[in-house]
């Protein structure tokens, strides 16, 4: 029965063949360009799977007229944006797949600071946007888990500690398209089970001529330098160039991208949200807040050469090198409120259950100065071959190696009037809950004045007995991907398939994470375990560690005045802070691990050009078999004492698995007229777990009262952690869209649907059985063991047992306004809007939930008006309220709702055609020009706010300058 169900999709994919096959027996080729290559519109793109798949349905069946014109696809004889939109418009069409596309107006120009930029503006797609700039992308509603990244075709690692990519690792002048294809082909490796990202680069033979283009910018934020050391004013530098040699057999391509790009954001962070009194009203329990200044470095660099000595071989290595780092300056103050030691006073105003405001006394505050820095490096090699071995065959061999290395280090540094809440002075503090979630303080204490020292303002580290006058959370992520592949082509001239194709690829995938974690306390203090506490209780903040004078007023947007100001650095550098390590702080399970994967995945394609009766049918149907062998390595704590001292000693602990997927695929396009498509997909999809739970890491729990018992449910051991054995996530997903284009690629409206039903869906809060055979000698003498009732126990950990589905429908409009009117020559709008429902059930809870990362709407308009060199636009993006993912204590990652709403970015530019400055464009662009915040909340209440940020407008004037 099981096999049954599995096989369902399959026999569907396998009628609907047999139909389509019925009619065209005696069909002739089709008319309409042939498909099934995703570049055939736009040959600049260069993807590697395009390259291997050599034009899906391309063969000797086309008639010369039909090359001619696909040829002349990508020779478009507007320019600037229009020629954008006209581009993406015809790789869009020319597809064999339902895919977004976008393509730069000008080699290296793809608008935005990093990709994720660029993506944000893509019709069905949204960013969540961290540290103030676009980060990660969600295509119909899912979350960047259940989607991949390529670049020319291959699968990309990630600087996160999880799969999903982060977008603004990658510099957006590198590309000169992006495709995210929405549904899937078996020849598309490193699918993605909500859609995958194919970012393109340039190839220099498929240029028409040397190309040499160079971009430079000023940016700066609205608003002023928030914590000193870091500017509110940046930089962008970035340059491309492309030439021919040996009569057009050789080629090379070489870019570099510069960039300083500042972000001051204004930060708080309430605790959350305790009831005054049983079943009374809730109120703020504590506040953290912040003025962020941060600067984002990058160089980027990218070749690519190019060998194309006959019109049978081909072979293009291309690399890419990404430098990335992040620095922030972080100062501000935290105050425990309701839980704390303070108190509320009588005589708060309530509404609706919600305190608004009132006044706390007695408050201990903890001063921050605390500086965080993220620094990455990505490399990206890709060689790819293609040998045209006859008439017939072809092949394609592609040999593709990906890894990211991010260190972090974020540091904490506390200051107060005294050590714990017992000594020092205190603060009287009214507050004001904001109609826009802000929370405005009014202190009554001066916290830029000399009464202010190092400390442990609450006692935090009394628990760990140390003076816990600061922290250090260390994180560390190798990632990377090994990836070959070979393909093998056969062209037919006759019957309803142009092509067929088939291969195998092979990718081995490691991926490590680590953290280290230390306590700092101050000198002068014993730094034996036999003194309670480790440190002295307070020091005096050192003149040569301050800096602006000794104060500064980041947290004046809530209302709290000038504080002290100081450079952590300095302390830790010059020896003045004891470093004393710890271990899982504040974290559940210990957090190393390392996961491991072999991929191994043959597949089979068939690329149709024919008819049924008199409509042409294009596409391809096929199928992918993806085996994976999967292990992960993590610990096992143990503690135990030694000499009156707690020790922890970390157990290895290894697991894993293996799974093979049967992946099919199918997708029809039926050309209703010349210029309207009707496309049809079917396909089964995966996305792999999440990489931290598959971490085989376990914080064991033993309960000594149920050492006897043989039930496993009430068994001696159990535990929390990950799963090693976690199986993918599937769905089969199915696609309808109907397509009109107008003449020469102008613009078009299309209308489409999608049904996704989702089973082995991963619940991260479930349980699971367990064997802690090997766990036993480090937790019970002989004479326990002998008395255990069961080794058996309890996990609470993800495990696959969710199912649900994820529907939506899509329309979208591109249409340039002089169709409608002459008196709108110049005038074109660009709208989209997707509409997405789900829902999930988890095994033993009948009540449905939305899927995490789906918001309901997610919109997109543009109006552009461009004529001569004078060109416009104004661009909205909007998405409605979902659970996303952000940063937790100690570097962990934790869901929260976070509130929807709309930014607001545009550009004005003005072009040279002729004279002295022919081939010069200035650029001035902004970008959340409305001032849109950052917030999340909890308990389905936006007034109970956990995550505020308020970021500014950003600004850059550019000038680009293309070499004639």
């Amino acid at each position: 029965m099981i096999q049954l169900k599995r096989n369902v999709l399959a026999m569907a994919l396998a009628s609907t063949l047999g139909v389509a096959a019925f009619g065209v027996v005696h069909a002739a080729p089709a008319a309409q360009p042939a498909a099934g290559d995703s570049n055939a519109a736009a040959p600049q793109s260069g993807s590697a799977q395009d390259a291997q798949q050599g034009a899906d349905s391309s063969s000797r069946k086309s008639t010369a007229a039909e090359a001619k014109k696909a040829k002349q696809l990508g020779v478009v004889a507007v320019t600037g944006f229009v020629s954008s939109i006209t581009n993406s418009t015809a790789i869009q069409r020319y597809s064999s797949e339902i895919v977004e596309a976008v393509s730069a107006e000008q080699i290296g120009k793809l608008p935005g600071i990093s990709i994720a930029d660029t993506l944000g503006r893509m019709p069905g797609l949204a960013v969540q946007t961290l540290n103030g700039r676009p980060q990660v992308v969600s295509i119909h509603g899912f979350g960047p888990d259940f989607s991949t990244a390529l670049v020319n075709g291959n699968e990309q690692v990630s600087t996160g500690n999880n799969r999903g990519v982060q977008y603004d690792q990658y510099p957006a002048s590198w590309f000169n398209s992006v495709v995210v294809y929405l549904t899937p082909k078996a020849s598309l490796m490193g699918q993605g089970l909500a859609g995958t990202v194919d970012l393109r680069t340039i190839q220099p033979l498929d240029e028409p001529h040397r190309i040499a283009a160079f971009n430079a910018g000023y940016m700066w934020n609205s608003q002023s330098t928030l914590s000193p050391g870091f500017s509110n004013q940046g930089y962008s530098v970035n340059g491309i160039w492309a030439d021919q040699f040996f009569n057009n057999t050789f080629g090379v391509a070489l870019g570099v991208d510069l960039q300083k790009s500042p972000t001051q954001i204004e930060h708080q962070a309430p605790w959350g949200y305790p009831n005054v009194s049983s079943g009374g009203p809730v109120v703020v329990g504590g506040d953290k807040n912040y003025g962020f200044s941060d600067l984002l470095g990058r160089t980027g660099l990218l070749g690519t050469l190019q060998w194309r000595p006959s019109k049978n071989f081909s072979s293009t290595l291309t690399t890419t090198y990404d430098d990335f780092r992040e620095d922030q300056q972080a100062k501000g103050i935290e105050f425990p409120l309701f839980w704390s030691a303070a108190h509320l006073q009588p005589g708060y105003t309530v509404n609706n259950g919600f305190v608004t405001s009132g006044t706390y006394n007695n408050v201990k505050a903890v001063v921050r100065n605390d500086y965080n820095s993220n620094y990455a490096r990505v490399y990206n090699i890709d060689w790819n071959n293609k040998y045209r071995i006859n008439e017939d065959w072809s092949a394609d061999v592609d040999a593709n190696y990906s890894r990211a290395n991010r260190r972090s280090f974020l540091m904490e540094s506390y200051s107060g009037t005294g050590y714990s809440t017992a000594n020092g002075a205190t603060d009287t503090i009214g507050f004001n809950e904001l109609s826009n979630g802000l929370l405005y303080l009014n202190p009554t204490l001066n916290y830029a004045s000399n009464q202010f020292v190092l400390t442990d303002p609450q006692g935090w580290g009394a628990g760990s007995h140390i003076v816990q006058a600061g922290f250090i959370n260390a994180p560390r992520t190798t990632d990377y991907i090994a990836d070959l592949r070979a393909g093998l082509k056969r062209d037919f001239d006759t019957g309803p398939f142009s092509s067929v194709q088939f291969g195998i690829d092979r990718k081995t995938r490691n991926k490590t994470y680590n953290i280290g974690q230390y306590f700092l306390t101050l000198p002068n203090g014993s730094q034996t375990f036999a003194t309670n506490p480790i440190g002295a209780q307070t020091a005096p903040i050192p003149t040569a560690a301050l800096v602006n004078g000794g104060s500064c007023d980041p947290l004046a947007f809530m209302g709290v005045g000038p504080q002290v100001c100081y450079n952590p650095l300095y302390l830790l550098n010059s020896g003045f802070y004891a470093v004393i390590p710890t271990f899982m702080s504040s974290l559940p399970i210990p957090p190393n691990w390392k996961v491991h994967e072999i991929d191994t995945t043959p597949y089979v394609q068939f690329n149709l050009d024919t008819h049924v009766g008199p409509i042409p049918l294009t596409g391809n149907f096929g199928l992918q078999v993806a085996h994976t062998l999967q292990s992960s390595a993590g610990g096992s704590v143990s503690a135990s004492t030694t000499g009156g001292v707690s020790q922890v000693r970390v157990i290895p602990v290894e697991g894993g698995t293996s799974y093979t997927r049967y992946l099919p695929s199918m997708n029809l396009i039926f050309g209703l007229t010349d210029n309207t498509d009707l496309r049809v997909s079917a396909a089964r999809v995966m996305a792999r777990a999440r990489m931290d739970q598959i971490n085989d890491s376990l914080a064991i729990n033993t309960n000594i009262t149920q050492l006897l018992s043989t039930n496993p449910n009430q068994a001696y051991f159990s535990a929390n952690g990950g799963n090693p054995k976690l199986l993918p996530t599937m769905a089969d997903d199915y696609n309808i869209s109907l397509e009109h284009y107008f003449e020469g690629n102008q613009g078009y409206v299309a209308a489409s649907a999608y049904f996704l039903k989702l089973h082995d869906y991963i619940n991260p809060n479930a349980a699971y059985l367990a064997n802690f055979t090997p766990f036993i000698s480090s937790y019970l003498d002989a004479a326990q063991q002998a008395q255990l009732g069961t080794p058996l126990g309890i996990v609470s950990g993800p495990v696959n047992n969710g199912y649900g589905n994820v529907k939506g429908a899509q329309a979208t409009a591109s249409v340039p306004l002089k169709l409608l009117t002459p008196m709108l020559h110049d005038f074109g709008v660009i709208l989209s809007a997707d509409y997405t429902k789900s829902s999930l059930v988890y095994a033993g809870n009948p009540t449905p939930i939305t899927v995490p990362g789906l918001s309901k709407w997610v919109t997109q308009e543009t109006v552009y008006f461009q004529h001569g060199g004078l060109q416009a636009r104004v661009s909205r993006s909007y998405r409605s309220s979902f659970l996303g993912e952000v940063s937790g204590i100690s570097v962990s990652r934790i869901l929260q709702t976070i509130q929807g709403g709309s930014s607001y970015d545009a550009q004005v530019s003005y072009s040279f055609n002729s004279g002295r400055f022919k081939g010069m464009t200035l650029i001035l662009q902004g970008s959340n020009l409305t001032n849109k915040r950052f917030v999340t909340y909890q308990n389905n209440d936006p007034r109970q706010v956990l995550i505020w940020e308020n970021y500014g407008r950003s600004y850059e004037a550019l000038v680009s300058y293309k070499f004639q």
